[in-house]
């Protein structure tokens, strides 16, 4: 027997999944929530838009145990090329293109993540911080620690492509079985 995602509508807002998107069984997608084409939820990633929208750019990927919640006037933008590392909790913020947030980070309401940024394992972004492009960006409270490199910024592009091809052999598993 084959499982499926929870894919629920609340308060007259459905979800809208690209078909070239992955949903993966045990992951949660709630209210208004949107996934792109190439984008993907892992397993036990939990989409909960129940107080405004969230959306998922093209090829980025929410992995494993992923919490994404927004609050009243603080939505969840997540770029595309992005990966949401497992573990992390994505609360009210903007990810910008091609960025990677670490695994067990945390970022709150109103943070915005500039475009090719890392946002290392375990950190924890505060409400309303504002990281330029390009950065690296680690502790708790988190801060800025550098701007990062060519080959780092190139090896965030490579971890989002390898979950776009990842998500391609899933989908295809699950459907055979």
């Amino acid at each position: 027997m084959t499982q499926q995602a929870l894919i629920m509508g609340i308060g007259g807002k459905d979800p809208q999944v690209d078909q070239e998107a992955f949903a993966a069984p045990t992951s949660v997608i709630i209210g208004d929530v949107t996934l792109h084409a190439g984008a993907s939820a892992w397993y036990g990633a939990v989409l909960r838009a129940d107080c405004g929208p969230i959306v998922i750019g093209a090829d980025s990927n929410v992995q494993d145990n992923c919490s994404l919640h927004v609050d009243q006037g603080f939505p969840i933008t997540i770029g595309e090329r992005v990966s949401v590392g497992h573990n992390a909790v994505v609360h009210g913020a903007t990810v910008e293109d091609d960025c990677l947030i670490g695994m067990g980070a945390t970022v709150l309401n109103g943070a915005v993540i500039g475009a090719g940024s890392l946002v290392a394992a375990q950190a924890l972004v505060p409400q309303g911080m504002q990281v330029p492009p390009g950065s690296l960006v680690a502790g708790v409270p988190a801060k800025v620690k550098r701007q990062l490199t060519a080959e780092e910024r190139e090896g965030i592009s490579l971890n989002g492509t390898l979950y776009v091809e990842l998500a391609k052999a899933h989908r295809a598993a699950h459907e055979e079985n």
